[in-house]
């Protein structure tokens, strides 16, 4: 297809990590790179060249957002993604399929991608619950009818219309339909969903050939098989010998082990292709990802718990309304090089959270988005020096993910 090239600078030695260049249509990506998410072609509270400021490199758009509002018609016509939100570096879109996941079986749940192993059961009928329960998407094997959660409209997705959207988005990056399963689906229903998965990137990517123009845009199989290690390599397996340009690594993991489960992966999948761990970005998870062979990711959480007074620093997370920072005049780390810790203190920031200004959101995601992104470039320039290693454990004796 030849809408990317990539090329592996360094491997991390005895491991699958590696420093990479992506090269796309709207420019060089320094691999591993994390990609910002912009759901509704917005990344919130933040404008793009603060984005830009932050040290981010790519960012990524929401197929099933952006088809609802404003349409994917709408962003074709205003010339595409790119010059839709004024953002002229490379660009990615998901395809619409984790959103059926978390609109359909997982819905009001609060099931996320991660389950820890105690939580873990197989007596849910989940093939079932997709037929019966009053939930907004249903699957079927040809695609997704759901429900808009916008005003209750009826849509459907099938692998087809997901790539058709995703060429009027026009993002330089994206990816093939697929099912994303709860961690606590049984492993039947996993290996349906695998199976699904499969014959939906299949017809992506016949769709994708047979348009015209489709050399434009690379287009990323997706790996799936929940958190059992026979399925994850029976996928690798499948959709890395299918002729995508890249592979996205998706669905459900076990917190514990996520990094051997991406390395089940990527011990599979063709090497000189990159590699993207969707909709993962905790501190923790990324060091794990890159270990293993990740290239990119991306997650919402930096702006999310932003938005919420929860910031990132080296210790871990601390939540910036605490009494204890209403009088400090410090920044929120004395070393950090962001616009936020350059001019503010913490006690203005958790003042303006105090306060609910719209202020409080932006500063805080602007520290939260410097803080990811760079800490993936920590570990890719770890990579290129030789100290990754040192690097990795320095920062995992420090940080403590459930600070608050």
């Amino acid at each position: 297809m030849g809408a990317i090239k990539f090329k592996i600078e360094k491997k991390l030695k005895g491991q699958l990590g590696r420093a990479g260049i992506l090269e796309t249509p709207h420019g060089k990506i320094e691999t591993p790179a994390f990609v910002v998410v912009g759901t509704n072609a917005t990344i919130k509270s933040v404008n793009v060249e603060q984005v830009k400021e932050c040290g981010t490199q790519v960012v990524l758009g929401n197929t099933y957002h952006l088809y609802l509002q404003p349409g994917d018609r709408l962003v074709k016509d205003a010339g595409g993604l790119h010059k839709f939100m004024n953002w002229h570096g490379p660009t990615m879109t998901d395809s619409g399929g984790f959103q059926v996941f978390s609109l359909g079986v997982a819905y009001k749940k609060g099931i996320t991608k991660f389950a820890k192993t105690e939580d873990l059961h197989d007596d849910t009928n989940e093939k079932e619950e997709n037929k019966i329960s009053p939930q907004l998407a249903v699957i079927d094997e040809e695609g997704v009818t759901f429900k808009s959660h916008r005003d209750g409209s009826m849509h459907r997705f099938t692998p087809e219309r997901s790539i058709e959207i995703q060429h009027n988005i026009g993002a330089d990056m994206i990816f093939a339909f697929d099912e994303c399963t709860s961690p606590s689906a049984p492993l039947q229903y996993q290996k349906e969903a695998m199976d699904r998965t499969h014959r939906w990137a299949k017809r992506s990517l016949d769709y994708h050939k047979s348009q015209p123009h489709s050399e434009k845009q690379a287009l990323f199989g997706i790996v799936q098989g929940g958190r059992h290690e026979d399925l994850r390599k029976i996928s690798a397996k499948q959709i890395g010998g299918m002729d995508f340009d890249g592979f996205g690594i998706g669905g459900s993991f076990n917190k514990e082990d996520m990094g051997t489960a991406v390395k089940w992966v990527n011990e599979i999948l063709p090497e000189e292709k990159p590699r993207h761990l969707l909709g993962i970005g905790e501190p923790t998870d990324l060091w794990e990802g890159v270990e293993n062979g990740v290239d990119l990711f991306d997650c919402v959480l930096p702006t999310r718990l932003a938005r919420n007074g929860s910031i990132y620093t080296k210790d871990g997370r601390v939540g910036i309304t605490n009494a204890r920072f209403t009088k400090d005049f410090s920044p929120i780390e004395k070393d950090c090089g962001c616009y936020t810790c350059q001019n503010y203190s913490r006690a203005y920031i958790s003042h303006l959270f105090r306060s609910d200004e719209m202020l409080a959101g932006t500063l805080g995601s602007i520290h939260n988005i410097y803080f990811i992104v760079n800490l993936v470039k920590t570990a890719r320039q770890g990579i290129l020096d030789g100290n990754f290693r040192e690097l990795k454990e320095a920062f995992l004796s420090r940080f403590r993910p459930n600070t608050a």
